[in-house]
């Protein structure tokens, strides 16, 4: 065997991570020289500025100047012996973002792990909240080794799936406390008779946890949003239950007489008809129901874009960053099917849609009005389902609230500080401040100007030319005082799904169509 093939073997054989970091490590001191920094504080942006870390502290923000005029070295931070710097004169800083519902994957979709954790950290996303749907050992594990920057992935937080089969309140009670010995961050409900989640909501507010619920259909009549704040559940999650909570003139949801919750297309069909059952926008009793749920630093993660598919199919199935990083076990999980979560495209059609687009106008009516009487929502994905694919739905996520009428800086607040204070870890991350973590993102765009950009397939501009250029894409993503480069996650994440797909003579081929 020559050398040159020896060479290649032993390429082959070093692990990704080495060409997916820019830096493999924390540094002593690492700066970053002259952007513009969106800090997320409420602050306009500004720069250039130079922000220096120490391991994964940030020490110092430095301004060094004014737009437009060559900055003068003397006013910069000196460079240590060993310090290491990056250029980002013209570039863009933000927070590291906040998935706050990010599942790792799952069987049923094919998606293992590491092909998630690089769509994310591609994406920015430093910081995720994995809302039950993969056992305990195993997420606590990848937890661990997250933390220990032995693995490329953002930090964890872990909340476990409530026990359906608890059946008393004491066994409730117990199930939590078991639930906090383990390690987890908190618990995920989807519904239980209220005395259970009585019990269950009261027992983790004693220990400190975190809590989440997805309203489910099935137990919501006696127990929807409302009841849950009450009895400390600090987080919601999609928007279920909350139509319910601002019933005026019903207490069940107004379900045909052919309803099946086990038929995906039914469940999801009835579920665009329920803000228009509830009462209207600023009425006393939509108003009401706000206030309350504001009063009890109750947050909101309503997770727009995995519904969206419901008022544009089209759109959603042919997103153009589908084609290179969606596994075709992927592609089989959200065809049509009776079986699959969230495929529920029996007979889907315009009149499905329209319905939709009024229920999306009625709830970001009330998730704008929401934060602005000071109350908190924050930006969570829940990809893997319905033609949303892990990192691409976040910055969906983020044009969507815009269209709710969340300012630029308001979006980015929400994916970043407001998801860091609901996961009460606002003092180490969630915005560029010194004393806090590393978790940053560097973009040569401004986001502020097209949130378009953040996507890693970038936005379509006409540069002086008039050639249609691709411009954007997070450039570093830097988690724990570690630098990645994100286009090289996404060049990774394209070689696993053209090997999945050549392994499998996969090609993409729409419902329906021979």
């Amino acid at each position: 065997m020559n050398k040159l093939k020896i060479l290649i073997i032993l390429l082959s054989l070093i692990p990704s991570i080495i060409f997916s970091q820019l830096h493999g490590n924390q540094y002593d001191q690492l700066i970053l020289r002259g952007a513009t920094l969106i800090n997320s504080t409420g602050a306009p942006p500004i720069g250039p500025v130079d922000i220096v870390i120490e391991n994964n502290i940030i020490k110092n923000i430095q301004v060094v100047g004014y737009p437009g005029v060559e900055i003068n070295e003397n006013r910069r931070p000196k460079l240590t012996k060993n310090g290491k710097e990056i250029d980002c004169e013209g570039s863009y800083i933000l927070p590291g973002f906040v998935d706050m519902h990010g599942h790792i994957g799952g069987r049923s979709q094919g998606a293992e792990p590491d092909y998630v954790f690089k769509l994310w950290m591609a994406h920015g996303i430093t910081t995720i909240r994995q809302p039950s749907g993969m056992g305990t050992d195993r997420i606590l594990q990848l937890k661990k080794q997250s933390q220990k920057n032995e693995i490329i992935a953002p930090r964890i937080f872990a909340y476990t799936g409530f026990n359906s089969r608890v059946s008393s309140p004491e066994e409730a009670r117990q199930w939590v406390r078991d639930n906090a010995k383990k390690g987890a961050d908190g618990i995920k409900f989807f519904g239980a008779p209220p005395e259970i989640m009585q019990a269950a909501l009261e027992e983790n507010k004693k220990i400190g946890l975190g809590s989440a619920c997805h309203h489910a259909q099935l137990d919501v009549v006696k127990w929807n949003v409302l009841n849950s704040a009450r009895a400390g559940l600090t987080t919601m999650e999609h928007w279920y239950g909350l139509p319910e909570a601002l019933f005026e003139d019903r207490v069940i949801q107004n379900y045909p007489p052919d309803y099946n919750y086990n038929n995906e297309q039914h469940r999801f069909e009835e579920a665009g008809k329920l803000w228009k059952q509830a009462a209207p926008p600023f009425s006393d009793h939509w108003n009401n129901v706000m206030n309350e749920l504001i009063s009890l630093d109750f947050t909101i993660d309503p997770t727009l874009n995995i519904y969206e598919a419901s008022r544009d199919l089209h759109r959603a199935r042919r997103a153009e960053w589908h084609d290179d990083y969606t596994l075709p076990s992927l592609w089989g999980f959200y065809a049509p099917s009776r079986i699959s979560h969230g495929s529920y495209w029996h007979f889907w059609g315009t009149e499905q849609e329209v319905v939709w687009k009024e229920n999306y106008r009625l709830w970001m009516t009330f998730l704008n009005e929401y934060k602005n009487r000071g109350g908190r929502v924050t930006a969570g994905s829940d990809s893997g389902f319905i033609y949303q694919l892990y990192g691409f739905a976040f910055i969906r996520e983020l044009e969507l609230l815009r269209e709710a009428g969340f300012h630029q800086l308001e979006v980015i607040q929400s994916a970043t500080l407001n998801g860091a204070e609901a996961l009460g870890i606002e003092d180490k991350t969630g915005s560029v401040e010194v004393g806090k973590y590393a978790d940053l993102i560097i973009i040569d765009e401004n986001p502020l100007e097209n949130l378009k950009v953040l996507y890693g397939t970038g936005a379509i501009k006409l540069n002086e030319n008039n050639d249609a250029v691709r411009v954007g894409g997070v450039k570093y993503t830097i988690k724990d005082g570690v630098v990645y480069d994100a286009k090289a996650l996404l060049k990774e994440v394209k070689e696993m799904v053209d090997l999945a797909k050549k392994e499998a003579g996969f090609k993409i081929k729409q419902p329906g169509i021979n």
